[in-house]
């Protein structure tokens, strides 16, 4: 079994935050659960190697089977996730930007929802997807992975760098109280084009973003140490108090830490002694 991500090699550092893959394998008898999935800063690629995963957002009465390979915006609420007896994921999760810079399309579009890839990337996606299922080891997935991100950068590239991406890259990084008017300025723009040009790159505003970022630092943090108390890692994660978290966990959630955290605890990874 493995959930594990893995940094790029150095000639992709500028465009790959990591690759992810998950691996389980349930017996037939076993009742497999739902993953209560939370947003997390940022856009990727997932692939789908064996069975399918379903997907359930809120509101939703039937679950939705995922294709093979999606491009997956930036989501600001908790999606239900499904999973088969034979499940191997792989995420490409990207730097700020590059996924506007590869296809050309507002991030806005992508916000809350996903894309089959192969209406985005049609033969390069069809090639290694299936170059993917047919691989002997995760080594060899990772390879395939990052030999499909050169591919794409050296044949695609529709928008420009622009500031904004680095502005965003600040704010993973620092998500506790930057000022949005220095980030405007950092990207040399007047603060209502920074917003508009950081939503059209990102999806979503970029006081949204520095939130999702760091509710996630909170969520990973807690996953990492459980044996550290919330109020801490509210306070490390640049929380004014406790209740800030909170609110933070009920807008993305709705739910309060403690309860998504026990929600947390009942995922399919935990079968295995895993955890994000």
């Amino acid at each position: 079994m493995l959930l594990k991500s893995f940094l790029p090699n150095p000639a992709l550092h500028k465009y790959v935050k990591n690759f992810g893959i998950v691996h389980f394998v349930f017996s037939e008898k076993e009742s497999i659960p739902m993953k209560a999935y939370s947003p997390k800063p940022g856009d990727s690629i997932e692939f789908f190697l064996r069975e399918p995963e379903y997907i359930l957002y809120p509101g939703e009465n039937e679950k939705t089977k995922k294709p093979s390979a999606v491009v997956n915006g930036q989501h600001t609420f908790v999606t239900n996730r499904y999973v088969g007896n034979d499940f191997l994921f792989l995420n490409i999760s990207f730097q700020p930007g590059v996924l506007y810079r590869l296809t050309g399309i507002p991030s806005y579009e992508l916000a809350d929802t996903y894309l089959d890839a192969e209406t985005v990337f049609s033969k390069e996606i069809r090639f290694v997807t299936e170059q993917l299922k047919n691989a002997g080891s995760y080594a060899e997935i990772i390879s395939l992975a990052e030999s499909f991100v050169l591919t794409l950068l050296t044949r695609r590239s529709k928008k420009e760098f622009h500031g904004i991406d680095t502005t965003a890259k600040i704010l993973l990084q620092n998500p506790e109280r930057v000022s949005m008017d220095w980030l405007a300025k950092e990207a040399c723009l007047c603060s209502r084009q920074f917003e508009r040009k950081f939503k059209e790159r990102m999806g979503v505003s970029a006081s949204l973003f520095a939130r999702i970022a760091r509710f996630d630092k909170a969520f990973q943090m807690k996953n990492a140490y459980p044996e550290k108390d919330l109020y801490s890692i509210a306070i490390q994660c640049g929380y004014y108090d406790y209740q800030h978290m909170v609110r933070d966990f009920k807008a993305f959630t709705h739910l309060t830490p403690t309860s998504f955290f026990e929600l947390d605890n009942l995922a399919p990874e935990r079968m295995f002694g895993l955890h994000e």
